[in-house]
């Protein structure tokens, strides 16, 4: 696909002209589509129903549809062609896992013209969307059709595990061969529903090399950013209920490990965002100049296409985040950091890119030049581990629980703070207890230290008195609130001058220190200087 039109862009200058993929025109790939489709899908309903073999993921069934039609086969004014189906009986189980009746999808995919969307991306790859806004049919490479066909056992393995998955759900691969051409397509759930609209629209890999939407993409009316584009944009985040960010992150881990196990990298989130006062508005500005709404599409069909169905648990809307919005369309509730309601439409797209050859070269190529852990294409553990942690730091966060109000904060801080003083209190009280007891102690000791040292008779006058029950109680509750802000002991002076009743001077030594022998004065009933 080395020029323009086989990459399925329209010529430079000619905006309204048709686009063309390998040569093709579009309307040419949609007829075949719906012819090829129409024709595989009625004769696969003859067939009877059993379990899936292994041998069914490699079953190719072609038919050839000339113009002017068979025994088989309607006319049609297209080129002659020859569809391919890839593993009918396995695409079959997988449709009717989702609740996909073959009539809804004859009817979705053939009743009316496919409408055909631009493409963002760099693969040259044409979009088209079913008129119910049910299926995305996109064009796919050689080789993603090749292991797409190779990945079928083990993703029919997955689905039956869990069904309930942000990997795109694929329901048909099929081939229009015309004029030695082959245009591989490949059937998939419509991600981002045409009927709600996407205020912005992010292609999110978890890497920063040139991930930024260029010129050109900006000046659509509906561009698709990119990593550096949301973190300038939304800086702080995406916010939601605890209940719904435990299930993104669990669907989202899974789903990441299931793509490392195939050796897939270089997959994106695309991620679809639906601010809800913008909404509110732009219905009031319809209204006033009395435009009539568009076409929405019928009740949904699919099971487990939504992005509510498709993250694990119920997902319910917490904290009030959606409440006048009833028809959400199955879009996740979220807020920004500015407040805003929100509603997100995501899932991970391009996963057909294996860890092959050619990858592991440009890996290589780019990791000389830049730096290997930021470019987009590395080796699948690394990037599933660069995914998660992206999406889980900067894109996607859990609102915190609400705080205390400060009534409760100071009611809880006064309660907090009695405590602290009743304990406090106590300690004082009981450490003042224990020293009084010790002070009784050392008076009747510094007694006898003081007949001892004047040789003098035993005086009546001189023992100590004991103090009542209602004095000690009394000093004690005097000590212990005078002593809360009392934080210094003055040093051990173990020399003072004692002046006993005959007004005789004796220096000795006192074993207590200065503080204590205050508190002695008054149990003594005399003074040490």
């Amino acid at each position: 696909m080395s020029s323009a039109a086989e990459n399925g862009d329209a010529a430079p200058g000619k905006p309204n002209e048709e686009k063309t993929y390998k040569k093709t025109a579009s309307s040419a790939i949609k007829g075949a589509i719906q012819l090829g489709i129409g024709y595989t899908v009625g004769n696969l309903t003859s067939k009877p129903d059993r379990d899936v073999l292994m041998q069914d993921f490699y079953v190719v069934e072609s038919v050839f549809l000339p113009s002017e039609g068979s025994n088989l086969t309607p006319a049609h004014h297209y080129p002659d062609f020859r569809f391919k189906t890839y593993a009918p009986l396995a695409f079959r189980y997988f449709r009717e896992l989702f609740g996909i009746k073959p009539d809804d999808y004859l009817y979705s995919i053939c009743s009316e013209p496919l409408i055909e969307l631009s493409n963002p991306g760099a693969s040259g790859s044409l979009f088209f969307v079913t008129s119910d806004d049910e299926f995305i049919i996109k064009t796919v490479q050689h080789k993603e059709a090749e292991f797409l066909q190779k990945l079928l056992p083990g993703y029919y393995m997955n689905l039956n595990q869990n069904p309930r998955t942000l990997l795109p759900k694929f329901y048909g691969l099929y081939c229009m061969q015309s004029g030695g051409i082959n245009i591989r397509i490949v059937v998939m759930n419509n991600v981002l529903p045409r009927s709600m609209r996407m205020h912005f629209t992010y292609d999110l890999k978890g890497s920063t090399y040139k991930r930024r939407a260029s010129r050109k993409e900006r000046e659509k009316s509906n561009p698709t950013f990119k990593d550096l584009d949301f973190l300038q944009d939304m800086h702080e985040g995406l916010y939601f209920d605890t209940e719904t960010y435990n299930a993104l992150m669990k669907t989202l881990q899974r789903d990441c490990r299931v793509l490392e196990s195939f050796k897939i990298m270089d997959y994106s989130l695309l991620l679809g965002i639906h601010v809800l006062d913008h909404s509110l508005k732009e219905k009031e500005e319809e209204t006033s100049q009395n435009v009539p709404d568009a076409k929405r599409p019928g009740m949904q069909k699919v099971l487990y296409s939504t992005a509510m169905e498709s993250i694990q648990g119920p997902g319910k809307s917490g904290d009030g985040i959606i409440t006048e919005n009833p028809d959400t369309m199955g879009g996740i509730p979220a807020k920004s950091h500015k407040g805003e309601k929100l509603l997100l439409f995501m899932g991970i797209i391009d996963i057909l890119q294996s860890y092959r050859l050619m990858k592991k070269l440009e890996h290589s190529w780019k990791a000389l030049v830049y730096d290997g852990d930021t470019v987009s294409v590395h080796r699948p553990s690394f990037y599933a581990d660069r995914f998660l942690k992206f999406m889980n730091s900067r894109v996607f966060k859990k609102i915190q629980a609400l705080k205390a109000s400060p009534s409760k904060k100071r009611c809880n801080s006064i309660a907090a703070l009695k405590a602290t003083s009743q304990e406090i209190v106590s300690s004082i009280s009981q450490e003042w207890k224990d020293e009084k007891r010790d002070l009784l102690t050392e008076g009747q000791s510094f007694s006898s230290l003081d007949e001892e040292a004047l040789g003098s008779r035993h005086r009546p006058d001189l023992v100590p008195s004991t103090p009542s029950l209602f004095e000690a109680t009394s000093l004690a509750t005097t000590i212990s609130s005078s002593s809360l802000y009392v934080n210094e002991h003055y040093a051990h002076d173990r020399t003072t001058l004692y002046s006993n009743s005959n007004n005789q001077d004796v220096t000795v030594t006192c074993p207590v220190s200065k503080r204590k022998r205050e508190k002695l004065d008054y149990y003594c009933g005399r003074k040490c200087t």
